[in-house]
């Protein structure tokens, strides 16, 4: 029997996941959390084979969860189900230990055969995903234009980004014209949707 825990904010879908994956003969639901900051004690705790787990969810996401269980518990297999099928998510997913990424509209069928085949210790993609990740390349960003980049969506001006981060005005506006330049977009508002857009921020 495989064990399995199911990490996902919105209760409906957490819901229907259990149900689903009930009706298979060898998986088992042994938990099911709402919000990324009780995975991991939730994996040491119950000990599944799989977590099957949202990307956007409160107080921890899935990628800092995905890392947080390939460093305590590396024998338990990760594979993350999102709405959210950037191929950043998916370089970021994978750089943190997670074995899988699939896309939530995927057919149910596909799911249960997915942490099959984690369980055999294979990697499972979205194959759509994959072409995407590889031809949207690497990403491109310091951590340092990302930051400014974050917030810049949240609307903050140059003087509440400085202050956020404790660097200058004039360091914040290098950090945006230089994300801007590898972007090859216009201004700081394109390059945060772009950057969004394809999982980088």
């Amino acid at each position: 029997m495989i064990r399995v825990m199911i990490a996902e904010d919105q209760a409906m879908v957490r819901g229907a996941l259990v149900a689903l994956l009930g009706l298979e003969p060898d998986i088992e639901v042994v938990a099911d959390v709402a919000s990324g900051d009780v995975v991991v004690e939730t994996v040491l705790r119950i000990q599944p084979d799989v977590v099957l787990m949202d990307i956007e969810m409160p107080r921890m996401n899935g990628i800092t969860a995905a890392g947080a269980i390939h460093e305590h518990v590396p024998d338990c297999k990760v594979l993350i189900l999102t709405t959210f099928g950037r191929p950043g998510y998916l370089r970021g997913a994978m750089d943190a230990g997670a074995v899988g990424f699939l896309v939530k509209d995927a057919p149910a069928s596909e799911l249960a055969d997915a942490i099959r085949r984690a369980m055999r210790g294979e990697r499972v993609i979205d194959p759509d995903l994959a072409m995407a990740a590889l031809s949207s390349g690497p990403n491109p960003l310091t951590d340092r234009q990302r930051e400014v980049l974050r917030l810049s969506l949240g609307g903050a001006s140059i003087a509440e980004m400085a202050q956020a981060l404790f660097l200058s005005e004039g360091t914040v506006r290098n950090y945006l014209s230089e994300a801007i330049a590898k972007l090859d977009v216009r201004n700081r508002i394109e390059a945060a949707r772009l950057a969004e857009e394809r999982g980088w921020l």
